[in-house]
């Protein structure tokens, strides 16, 4: 279902029960009908706010890697995959979603040279195996903006889920692995 239908749909809904809840108060305050309706309501609220808070990412201390810069460049990557999110849960407009994944390319390229130059500087022995690993992601992620012309809403939602993962799978992966053998050169 698109993003406006779903929006529509809970519109009505809370539209619905509010309606009942005021004619509920007509049968009198006694009357249990507008106190279940108004139960209902706030279920339905508080059930819309969890399962948009699930769907995004937020940061945890297991995902450091001990070097600050990378650290602060991975908070930057989520903050930004959260900016995309909220173009997929809510009507923010096509030149707002475009915007959120150019910043979001952008940006992830400039950090995974940062990386690259780090681990390159320092010798880190499987360096060309990590930068094969960037640009797997990076053609991935070019790839799903050239579809988002076809089928943005799809395409977006597509690059979110592959997002969150490959994103929290490499930092707790392979980004230990680089960041231990950095914090052993003293680098910070």
């Amino acid at each position: 279902m698109n993003k406006k239908l779903k929006a529509f749909a809970l519109a009505f809904l809370i539209l619905t029960l509010v309606t009942g809840i005021l004619l509920g108060f007509t049968l009198g305050l006694s009357h249990p009908l507008p106190w279940v309706l108004i139960v209902a309501l706030a279920l339905v609220i508080f059930l819309n706010k969890k399962m948009t808070e699930s769907q995004f990412v937020t940061w945890k201390d297991e995902y450091s890697v001990g070097i600050e810069s990378i650290d602060n460049d991975h908070k930057m990557l989520l903050k930004l995959i959260n900016q995309l999110q909220t173009s997929s849960l809510y009507y923010t407009g096509e030149d707002f979603d475009k915007e959120a994944l150019n910043e979001l390319l952008e940006y992830t390229k400039f950090h995974f040279d940062r990386e690259e130059k780090m681990m390159e500087e320092n010798g880190y022995p499987d360096f060309e195996g990590h930068r094969q690993q960037h640009r797997d992601m990076t053609n991935q992620v070019v790839a799903k903006v050239k579809e988002y012309e076809e089928d943005s809403e799809k395409t977006v939602e597509d690059l979110l889920d592959y997002l969150k993962k490959w994103l929290i799978n490499h930092i707790n992966g392979t980004d230990k692995k680089y960041s231990a053998f950095l914090l052993e050169k003293g680098v910070k």
